[in-house]
């Protein structure tokens, strides 16, 4: 079977199962909607560390066990992990996973990256290269506030289309084997890089709906579907804006979307209560909403058809110093439930 198809799409003729998930987060997300998808609901945003940064690489260290351990493995079975986070040179994740002992690949997508990680460990394991693989991302607010935006102690004014940075990581293993029941990832898409010329760092859903506009649209045309053939279709971290465009650009793109999508940074909080103006966003968002949430679904085949497709906006503090447009990144994961 050729496992290339079209453009920049793979169809996998060994399709990976989705063993288990898990989702680590912090005191907010843990007020929101999906609270009771969620393993792991930490009071304290430190996780009982002594700075924000070490508190990611403790989510990354708990969600990956947390997983190995829900799919009834030991972590010496794993022969891979592939984790990323929005730190300077992914301290979050590699600190996170310098304990457990396997080897690592660490990944920089952006927000982007669990479809990255998903992408990358299929791939491993439908070639033959590993029997067992964790694919994990994560990100924390305050973390990302220090780096990307302003310090919290200035207790800065937010753009109402400004999205809030979700405090959690999100651990999938993909397995060789498994069960019937198990879901498992038949096709990816990867993305390529779109700008749009947009450069305002509090719109971030802006910036990366073109990416994931390109990426779903060349996801229909390389395998010859329309829309219905997936049951919902979850983007990343638009949030309530860059949704909306979204709508707006497949429709000129020949593609009806709005009855079956929706965005993981507007399922994650209550925009209304919360106060999380344009919705989540941040690698933790699309992570642990698939790791919890959808996963939860899928399980239950209250839908069997997903297309998840994680958003990033590959900037760098730098890059908006020089004035540099927001280039977007976004990655297209099918997730299906087989012979059902």
């Amino acid at each position: 079977m050729n496992k290339q198809w079209g453009e920049q799409s793979v169809w996998f003729s060994n399709p990976p199962f989705i063993l288990a998930g898990a989702s680590i987060v912090g005191p907010k997300e843990g007020e929101g909607p999906l609270a009771k998808y969620f393993d792991s609901i930490s009071s304290d945003i430190l996780f009982a560390q002594e700075s924000w940064e070490k508190a990611e690489s403790e989510m990354v260290r708990q969600g990956i066990e947390k997983a190995v351990e829900k799919a009834g493995l030991e972590m010496k079975q794993i022969r891979y992990i592939l984790a990323g986070d929005l730190l300077n040179q992914g301290t979050g994740s590699t600190f996170g996973v310098r304990s457990l002992g396997r080897p690592y690949f660490g990944l920089f997508g952006a927000c982007s990256t669990m479809g990255e990680a998903l992408s990358l460990g299929a791939m491993l394991i439908d070639g033959g290269y590993a029997d067992h693989v964790v694919s994990a991302a994560s990100s924390h607010f305050c973390a990302a506030e220090k780096t990307f935006r302003f310090p919290l102690e200035l207790g800065s004014q937010r753009a109402p289309t400004a999205s809030w940075t979700v405090t959690g990581d999100g651990a999938v293993v993909l397995g060789k084997e498994g069960a019937k029941s198990n879901p498992r990832v038949t096709k990816v898409t990867t993305g390529k890089i779109v700008d749009f010329g947009i450069s305002d760092v509090s719109n971030m859903g802006a910036a990366m709906s073109p990416a994931a506009a390109d990426v779903m649209a060349s996801h229909f045309r390389d395998f010859a579907l329309e829309p219905d053939y997936y049951d919902q279709i979850v983007t990343g971290d638009l949030g309530h804006v860059g949704a909306e465009l979204l709508v707006q650009l497949m429709k000129e793109e020949g593609f009806e979307i709005s009855d079956r999508y929706t965005d993981c940074g507007i399922e994650i909080f209550d925009r209304e209560t919360q106060n999380t103006l344009a919705g989540g966003s941040g690698c933790g968002c699309s992570a642990v909403t698939l790791a919890g949430y959808l996963l939860h679904r899928l399980q239950r085949k209250e839908i069997n058809r997903l297309l998840f497709i994680p958003t990033g906006a590959m900037h760098s503090v730098v890059t908006a110093q020089q004035g540099e447009s927001i280039p977007g990144m976004a990655h297209a994961v099918a997730i299906e439930n087989l012979g059902v």
